[in-house]
């Protein structure tokens, strides 16, 4: 007597049809070791006749697409991170995608897992923010035409979809704006080595003092590992300098958080005391005493832009690849030590 089948068919009921095991089934679904062509199109029309398809994995292999997009970013890393996967789902929601999101712990090790992890889902293409070190991932990403594109960290590769905030350009007008205040000693918390926004903050600063014909003096950067606790060390270095700097610029919104906290610790008044401005640009920004002097990133744009270039990838695979700058935007308050408005 054969075995009723149950409403929702399963791996099971697909072997029986297939004729084949259901180890074989898994392997087909899940894409975890090379079938036999015939063998897996057996499975694939046992799949679409028991109507399988029901499951997003097993849709997948039949229509060629999941409609859902694979995001790997640094949920601790940064603030920032929170408001583009925000932008994320709602440019991906108008477009009729999901996003399943996967926290890399910014290392490159995490990073892998995860997007294999993502992979196994069968997610259409991925967006992802790199981390540090992880250059062989993207190149092995690309190697097999995973769909991606680069987002807030970006590389000098030509081969491969990114888009990002400006930063060189940014950081220098932060630097200038303290030099035209008549600082000549200005220090800088910078972001966790081996991030490619960290040196090009750390570029524009240069570039800013030599706009302002300030020399570069090394001791005058301190490296605030792109975190709050790295910040107040960061600043309690630099504080703690023969000759300390007079203005401060901040290479991210949590690295400003440590330095708040350090400041208030001693006694300092921002603005007054030290001139501080910073490159990012959160909610509380305006409401803290006094209001941050910031470069506001361009969030909303490039969580849409990111999306758009995946899409646009999706539906043609041999389009040129896209590197996408989009500029930030000077909020001028307080701390910088002008006066307000």
């Amino acid at each position: 007597m054969p075995r009723p089948r149950s409403a929702r068919p399963t791996q099971r009921d697909i072997a029986e049809m297939a004729g084949v095991s259901i180890t074989t089934v898994s392997h087909v679904v899940n894409g975890t070791r090379a079938v036999a062509e015939d063998t897996k199109t057996a499975v694939l029309r046992a799949i679409e006749s028991t109507g399988y398809t029901g499951d997003a994995i097993a849709r997948s292999l039949v229509t060629g697409g999941t409609r859902s997009i694979g995001m790997a970013v640094s949920l601790v890393a940064n603030p920032y991170f929170a408001a583009l996967m925000q932008a994320i789902e709602r440019e991906a929601s108008a477009n009729g995608y999901t996003v399943l999101l996967a926290d890399t712990h910014d290392t490159a090790d995490t990073e892998r897992e995860v997007i294999r992890a993502l992979r196994s889902r069968r997610v259409d293409g991925l967006l992802m923010t790199p981390a540090p070190g992880d250059g062989p991932a993207i190149g092995e990403l690309v190697s097999l035409d995973v769909p991606i594109v680069l987002m807030d960290r970006l590389t000098t590769r030509t081969d491969v979809d990114q888009v990002g905030a400006e930063n060189i350009q940014a950081t220098s007008a932060l630097t200038a704006h303290l030099a035209s205040l008549g600082h000549r000693r200005i220090g800088m918390i910078s972001g966790a080595p081996g991030l490619t926004t960290s040196d090009e903050r750390v570029l524009g600063y240069r570039l800013g003092l030599g706009r302002a014909g300030l020399a570069w003096t090394p001791d005058l950067v301190a490296c605030g590992q792109s975190s709050r606790e790295g910040g107040a060390l960061a600043l309690s270095t630099l504080l703690a300098l023969p000759d300390p700097p007079t203005a401060l610029v901040v290479g991210n919104d949590s690295m400003m958080v440590g330095a708040l906290h350090e400041s208030r610790r001693r006694g300092l008044r921002l603005g007054r005391d030290l001139p501080v401005v910073v490159y990012d640009d959160v909610e509380w920004a305006e409401f803290v005493d006094p209001p941050l002097t910031t470069m506001a990133q361009p969030i909303e744009a490039i969580g849409r832009r990111a999306v758009q270039l995946l899409l646009a990838r999706l539906a043609d695979p041999t389009r040129p690849a896209e590197t996408v700058r989009l500029p930030p935007t000077l909020r001028h308050r307080e701390s910088c030590g002008c006066p307000a408005g």
